[in-house]
């Protein structure tokens, strides 16, 4: 009985969304990746402890590789504490890989974390997009049309 609840308690609920990805850039196909993590990383994914405003993945040798994303260090880790903004391997099928590679040849076209998130299992998962930059004026409508949702809601519509 003792151990169904620490399984529950271990499998809180982890969601951490880059919001600033959706207004910068348009979201073309959306894959979700397994991180290859050491153990202290894992522990500081699930308090939460993740910022990835400037992340970046990378195609290199026929693997995914992740940049830029900052996985704090654990408070109560020792010496053997990993390094917060170490590059860290995504894993994806060779069917999605392919895929990617012919997304980011195109010109404007990028790879990008959108979120981070621990699965049913108890893995950590990375959300990533293929992704083509906005142009000012597109930012400018996406930014009308919130402020119009915004006062039909106010409104009562």
């Amino acid at each position: 009985m003792a151990k169904a609840k620490d399984k529950d308690r271990i499998k809180k609920h982890v969601n951490i969304v880059n919001r600033r990805a959706s207004f910068e850039y348009q979201f073309l196909d959306k894959y979700t990746a397994g991180i290859m993590l050491m153990g202290t990383e894992i522990k500081s994914i699930r308090e939460g402890k993740v910022n990835m405003q400037d992340g970046y993945c990378v195609l290199h040798n026929g693997e995914l590789y992740l940049h830029n994303v900052h996985i704090s260090t654990y408070t109560e880790g020792t010496h053997y504490n990993h390094e917060p903004m170490r590059v860290r391997k995504l894993l994806v099928n060779k069917s999605e890989l392919k895929r990617l590679e012919k997304g980011v040849q195109e010109q404007g076209v990028t790879i990008i974390p959108i979120r981070v998130f621990i699965s049913d299992r108890g893995f950590a998962k990375v959300e990533i997009a293929l992704a083509r930059g906005k142009k000012l004026h597109d930012k400018r409508e996406d930014i009308k049309a919130k402020d119009v949702k915004r006062e039909l809601d106010r409104s009562g519509f």
